[in-house]
């Protein structure tokens, strides 16, 4: 191979990596822009077709289906992620009476995935986080009829209360009739129907209490450690944004890298 053809190659193969890199720029920050643009805002267009959209409010797109948006109320400061399903009633376009069938309150965070599917009544309280591909729904066919396919039989609703300041775990799934108290942990995959105390954490299949709180003797069974922080200290982290988010990283590294205690040793 002459020299003067292997230059060229060179030359050729800087040329399309060159090419490559900014075709891969142009890609993700032209993404970066439809992300932006096509989330639902109590200032964009697509506010007007919810019951109720809040200050602050965003969904996330790529969006899931959302229908029945007459029906649904968001609460301020809530984030929904991307590819979250958000319904109510079975088919867009019903009329689905007066009052407003799926209601989320103010400040909660959805999980990329979740999926939302009210048909009498979904009431989420304020301050709920779940983690991604969460079910909710009010709704389960029936399965009375031996002769007639399960999918064909008529559905029964049960209302679903989830209370303020609830988690639920990634993958979980939360069946009518559930009401969960304040402040309950739901684990990650848990398949949650019935009624929860507040401060309780459940799970397993079929969800049970693992853990509660007690007014005179705490945690049952006891907590392993003191929290690094208290709740107090965490809302005021999550106002700060970036720079307690950052805080809280660097507290977690130092509690995770610290040195054990000389004197816990030597007892």
């Amino acid at each position: 191979m002459s020299p003067k053809r292997s230059l060229r190659q060179v030359l050729t193969a800087r040329v399309r990596q060159r090419a490559r890199q900014n075709m891969h720029t142009a890609v993700h920050r032209t993404w970066d822009w439809i992300q932006r643009h096509g989330e639902i805002t109590p200032h964009t267009p697509g506010r007007r077709r919810f019951a109720y959209l809040g200050e602050g409010a965003c969904i996330g797109f790529p969006v899931g289906s959302i229908y029945g948006e007459p029906w649904i109320s968001i609460g301020d400061h809530t984030l929904v992620g991307t590819h979250v399903t958000i319904s109510a009633g079975f088919v867009p376009g019903l009329d689905l009476g007066p009052d407003v069938i799926v209601r989320i309150g103010g400040s909660c965070s959805l999980g990329r995935g979740t999926h939302i599917v009210g048909h009498q009544s979904i009431s989420i309280g304020d301050d709920v986080f779940t983690g991604p591909n969460v079910y909710i729904t009010d709704q389960n066919h029936t399965y009375g009829d031996l002769h007639m396919p399960i999918g064909r039989q008529w559905p029964e609703n049960n209302p679903v209360i989830i209370g303020d300041g609830c988690w639920i775990g990634t993958g979980a799934i939360i069946l009518p009739g559930t009401r969960l108290g304040r402040n309950v942990a739901v684990a990650g995959g848990a398949v949650v129907r019935g009624e929860f105390p507040d401060h309780s954490v459940i799970g397993g299949v079929p969800a049970k209490i693992l853990r509660s709180h007690d007014k005179e003797t705490g945690w049952q069974p006891p907590l392993r450690n003191d929290p690094l922080m208290s709740l107090d200290e965490l809302a005021a982290l999550s106002v700060d944004g970036l720079e307690g988010l950052q805080l809280l990283q660097d507290r977690l590294r130092a509690e995770n890298t610290a040195e054990p205690d000389v004197h816990e040793e030597a007892g």
